[in-house]
C-alpha cells in the first residue's frame, strides 16, 4: 500500500511531532500534502529499549493520513493515560512504529475467523470498545483464544466476552517503524 519513501516521510513526520510537542507543547508539524492511500486509521507505538512507552490511534481517518500520524505521534507521546510524558532526555532512545489500519471487517467470535500476526481485531460491547494491534498477539505469544479474550479486557470487558454476544471485527495493518 505504501512506498518505501511514503514509510519513511510518515516516520519523519511522526518523530518531528513527538520532538516538537516535547520542545513545545503549542507547537504542530504540518503534515506534508501528498497522494496518501486511503486508510481506516492509524496507530503510533513508541518504544524505549523495547519496551512500550506509548501507543494511542485512530479508527478513523478524518484529516488524511500523514495528519493523523503527526496528531497520534504527538498524543502518543504525551497523553497515553498509561504512561508519562516522554522527556526530552528519552528521545534519542526512542523508537517508533507505524499501523496503517485497513478497513475493519465483521466476523465470526472465533479463533478461526482471524489470523494471528496478520489481523487486529476490535471488540465491542454496549459502550465498551477495545483495539489490538496484529504485531500484539505475536508479540506476546498469543493463541486465536487468548487474543480475543487480550481483545476483550482492552475494551473493559470479561475476557469471554466474545462467547457472550460481544461484536468482534478484524483488520489487517501495514506494519512499520524505524
Amino acid at each position: 500500500m505504501l512506498t518505501g519513501e511514503q514509510r519513511q516521510t510518515l516516520l519523519a513526520l511522526a518523530r518531528a511531532s513527538i520532538e516538537g510537542r516535547i520542545a513545545d507543547p503549542t507547537m504542530t508539524v504540518e503534515a506534508v500534502t501528498v497522494d496518501w492511500p486511503e486508510a481506516s486509521g492509524v496507530f503510533v507505538t513508541i518504544k524505549r529499549r523495547g519496551q512500550l512507552r506509548g501507543c494511542l490511534g485512530t479508527l478513523q481517518n478524518r484529516d488524511g493520513l500523514a495528519a493523523e500520524v503527526v496528531r497520534c505521534a504527538a498524543e502518543s507521546a504525551t497523553v497515553d493515560p498509561r504512561f508519562p510524558p516522554v522527556t526530552r532526555e528519552e528521545l534519542p532512545e526512542l523508537s517508533l512504529e507505524i499501523s496503517v489500519l485497513g478497513p475493519l471487517e465483521p466476523i465470526a467470535p472465533r479463533p478461526e475467523a482471524f489470523t494471528i500476526g496478520v489481523h487486529g481485531l476490535v471488540v465491542e460491547q454496549d459502550v465498551h470498545r477495545g483495539l489490538l494491534l496484529p504485531q500484539v498477539a505475536t508479540e506476546w505469544g498469543w493463541d486465536g483464544e487468548q487474543f480475543l479474550g487480550q481483545t476483550c479486557v482492552k475494551a473493559g470487558l470479561p475476557p469471554g466476552a466474545w462467547r457472550q454476544g460481544a461484536r468482534v471485527y478484524r483488520f489487517a495493518a501495514e506494519v512499520f517503524g524505524d
